[in-house]
């Protein structure tokens, strides 16, 4: 098997200090460059649309809510796991763009309401489909059975770190 950058990262670690043991660092190192690649590549088929991942991400979320395909926006903060302020300016740019409007909820003033657009609807569509085209390419170097298996081992790893679904 090929070597990848962490083993030549893991063999300086034994060479400059033989008395730790750098098997961590593969797992974690691994998963930060995988995440970085990985993003990369969302990021270019994302970008096809003029959308930002966490544009993408806001539309997607909107889109699985079903009808009326609206959410409070401390929702679509509970749900990113971003910062209010982040949500907000991935709001404003996609109201901009026409994807979402904001509206203040009439039965709670303290409540902003995003609903996407049908222009939005068309787009998050459209761009899910070559998602999901892009998502398999970027996992082919797996077989299906080491993807299910990967899949399972960072759930564990997920919610033994607190990630829980209902969290």
């Amino acid at each position: 098997m090929s070597e990848d950058h962490v083993d030549r990262l893991l063999a300086q670690w034994r060479t400059e200090r033989p008395d730790l043991d750098a098997t961590p660092m593969g797992v974690v190192g691994r998963i930060s460059r995988a995440a970085r690649i990985l993003e990369r590549g969302l990021q270019e088929c994302f970008g096809t649309y003029d959308l930002q991942p966490g544009e993408f991400d806001i539309l997607a979320t909107l889109r699985r809510a079903g009808a009326p395909y609206r959410l409070t926006a401390g929702d679509l903060a509970t749900s990113s796991m971003r910062t209010s302020g982040a949500i907000t300016h991935r709001i404003d740019r996609l109201v901009a763009k026409e994807l979402v409007t904001r509206e203040v909820d009439p039965e709670n003033r303290r409540v902003v309401l995003i609903t996407l657009t049908r222009k939005g609807s068309r787009l998050v569509d459209e761009a899910v489909v070559d998602h999901l085209e892009n998502e398999v390419t970027l996992l082919q170097p797996l077989s299906a059975k080491e993807q299910a298996q990967l899949a399972l081992l960072l759930r564990k790893l997920l919610i033994g770190l607190g990630d829980g679904a209902g969290d």
